[in-house]
């Protein structure tokens, strides 16, 4: 035995971390040692339980919450003691509330003895263990204030169930927070079907928000893998909007949604569709064939994951895993879109078929399967435009090629004063000295759009750019400098790079003005090899700013509008993929613009490598990161890199096939199909590259 382990002040107290709701250690008190002092916290209501025992001398036992905070003694804060005589067992048994408390050891007068000391927290589950015995919380309205619980789930008390009662349609919003471990959530019909789901990874938040009808129902937290947890679980509820925008004719679940599920029908083939936030899809064996598609994963940053949730099931169960990024794997499928895409699948002994796409992670009881690509940039979970276009799993089937190219017509790259550039840039290819900026404005726009296209990935610095093999070449046509190429001569000289190698070529065009015959001429003439990606400009009015218009006339060209995350500039919520539109007060008034020939929206403020200097210098003296890449520019060079991962994929497919694949594997937004507002919605990778692939296969089953 270990002598004086303890602290022997508050302020010094040793910190006891439970193991199994229970603690037990020995030391010993004297007269030079009289007191020894222990610290620990609840997360939860708990039954506690403390035993001093095998005593050869008399000590007494006290019980202190530490009510300020401070690790001082006052008055008041013992709040339970025991001080039996001579070498008799000291005992405390008592109810606790969550908060951090004092266990103190004293000997009494010049007694020296040693002690075992028992320690037990056992929490209080105040939640019914099934529907039958659920936490009733009663009738809810829109008038009630955000409802919060406190309790705990793990391997003795797997389940806890709540209901609830609303008497109109409403909007529903669930939370699991300050999880210590993973425990997964669920909303639950009055027959004890399940309506939606949330089964992020580890100790990550849950969110559930669903719109219901008239009703009763319940909710179900249930830890994972037997884990203990405390949680906070927190209900609200909201009038119905009326007025969101985004819509998906195949879509069942709110819009809204952070982490939600549609029920699963009985059928012979079930397809689910996911929104743009991370949902969680719950496998119910009701059909033969049962189809999962994520649409895109704002929340992966902060840990929400598209999720299929098989936690139902052992992964031994599963007879084969069939991944689409495999040789010669996956099922080539079409869910209803008449767009043929690569499915993963996941077939069971009894002969029933999970298909998806679009999933970040698989959670079977015993196993959790990441299939998302998550590489080691410090700054990759803040590039939510990543995320919410499904980059991170479309990773998983390319990360460019070089045998595809990205040219750049915008200003040059910034240099420093040591004639550097942006570290975390891989800028390879130049043609003349004019594809380095340095005379026109105070922030070097290229810097910004290369970052975000082609920033180098995987390395430890920064951010991560979409594409991370393919050429890129810049050209520096902004600013009216010396030097300063015209579009036609740029885009020329651009032509003649991808042409002397045999290669195709996407061209980012971040800017708006007048273009000369010529370069319209160039656009007519390659619209196999050459795909155009235009700003449809930041005026915030029904038509798209030239020369985007000339997407209206060729196949080759697509025009980028933008659209908003879960938030503004300023820190406003809003729903993701809705168009940006700032009122005119303010420093960042501008507005996407639409109309006729706006073909997709991808995401705009983010972050994105970045370089500044003193107008009064000729360098760039801080060569950094923005946070707030904005405007059609930065939505443009989005779908730039997004387009180079596809033609990456299937090296065959014409600049014209790309738009098509784009377009048509958009997550849809405003009027269902195309519209003015939002084109065909919000690129996505993974759905692009998937269908680029289906192509490739067949074109060589076809061969």
């Amino acid at each position: 035995m270990s002598s004086d382990l303890a602290g022997n002040s508050l302020d010094q107290a040793r910190s006891l971390t439970f193991t199994n709701n229970s603690y037990t250690l020995s030391d010993q008190v004297s007269l030079k040692d009289p007191i020894d002092c222990y610290k620990f916290t609840l997360e939860g209501k708990s039954s506690f339980q403390l035993d001093l025992t095998h005593l050869s001398a008399n000590a007494d036992l006290q019980l202190i919450q530490d009510t300020n905070g401070n690790g001082i003694l006052d008055q008041g804060e013992v709040i339970a003691a025991s001080n039996r005589t001579g070498k008799k067992a000291e005992s405390i048994n008592t109810t606790l509330e969550a908060g951090t408390y004092y266990i103190q050891v004293n000997s009494t007068g010049k007694a020296k003895t040693k002690y075992e000391l028992s320690v037990s927290a056992i929490p209080i589950d105040n939640a019914g263990n099934t529907l039958d015995t659920a936490r009733d919380i009663g009738e809810l309205s829109t008038n009630s204030q955000t409802i919060s619980y406190t309790d705990w789930v793990g391997e003795s008390d797997n389940y806890d169930y709540y209901k609830f009662n609303i008497n109109s349609t409403t909007d529903v919003s669930l939370s699991l927070k300050d999880l210590g471990a993973d425990a997964d959530m669920r909303l639950l019909n009055w027959q004890g079907d399940i309506l939606a789901g949330s089964a992020n990874i580890g100790n990550t938040d849950e969110f559930i928000t669903s719109s219901l009808t008239a009703g009763t129902y319940y909710i179900e937290i249930y830890s994972y893998n037997g884990n203990q947890t405390f949680y906070n679980l927190h209900l609200s509820l909201t009038s119905p909007d009326s007025t969101a925008v985004i819509q998906n004719s195949d879509q069942q679940n709110s819009v809204n949604n952070s982490n939600t599920t549609a029920t699963i029908p009985t059928n012979a083939n079930s397809n689910q569709q996911g929104t743009l936030r991370a949902d969680t899809f719950i496998y119910t064996p009701n059909s033969t064939q049962t189809v999962f598609s994520g649409k895109g994963n704002i929340d992966f940053g902060s840990g929400g994951r598209d999720t299929l949730d098989l936690s139902a099931f052992v992964s031994t169960q599963v007879l084969s895993f069939n991944y689409a990024n495999s040789v010669n794997g996956g099922v080539i499928y079409d869910p209803g879109d008449s767009v043929a895409r690569v499915f993963d699948a996941i077939a069971f002994s009894d002969g029933k078929q999970i298909l998806f796409e679009g999933i970040d992670t698989i959670k079977f009881a015993d196993t959790v399967i990441n299939l998302s690509v998550t590489p080691n940039d410090p700054l990759f979970n803040q590039q939510w435009n990543l995320h919410m276009m499904d980059v991170q799993k479309a990773w998983r089937f390319t990360t460019g090629s070089n045998q595809v190219l990205v040219g750049i017509e915008d200003t040059g790259l910034a240099l420093d004063i040591n004639g550097y550039l942006h570290p975390d840039l891989r800028f390879t290819n130049s043609i003349s000295s004019n594809s380095f900026d340095e005379y026109s404005s105070s922030s070097s726009h290229g810097t910004l759009v290369q970052g975000t296209i082609a920033a180098s990935s995987n390395n430890n610095i920064g951010i991560a750019g979409i594409n991370w093999n393919s050429s890129v070449m810049q050209i520096d046509v902004i600013g009216g400098n010396p030097g300063d190429y015209s579009l036609a001569e740029a885009t020329q000289a651009l032509i003649n790079w991808a042409d002397s190698q045999n290669k195709p070529l996407v061209i980012n065009l971040s800017l708006a003005g007048g273009y000369s015959t010529a370069f319209e001429e160039l656009i007519a003439k390659n619209q196999n090899d050459v795909l155009f990606v235009i700003a449809a400009g930041n005026g915030n009015q029904n038509t798209i700013s030239s020369p985007a218009d000339l997407a209206k006339k060729y196949q080759n060209v697509i025009a980028v509008g933008a659209c908003w995350g879960t938030q503004d500039y300023y820190g406003n919520a809003k729903t993701p993929g809705t168009r940006v539109d700032y009122p005119s007060q303010g420093i960042q008034w501008w507005g996407s613009n639409y109309g006729d020939g706006l073909t997709l929206v991808a995401p705009t403020e983010f972050t994105s490598t970045s370089a500044s200097r003193n107008p009064s210098e000729l360098f760039y003296n801080k060569l950094d990161y923005a946070s707030n890449f904005n405007g059609t520019s930065a939505a443009t060079a989005n779908v730039t890199g997004v387009a180079s991962l596809v033609w990456s994929a299937n090296r065959s497919l014409t600049a014209t096939q790309i738009r098509s694949i784009l377009s048509t594997t958009a997550y849809d937004l405003g009027t269902s199909g195309y519209d003015t507002v939002y084109g065909y919605g919000v690129v996505n990778a993974d759905a692009a590259v998937r269908n680029a692939l289906a192509i490739s296969k067949v074109q060589t089953t076809t061969v």
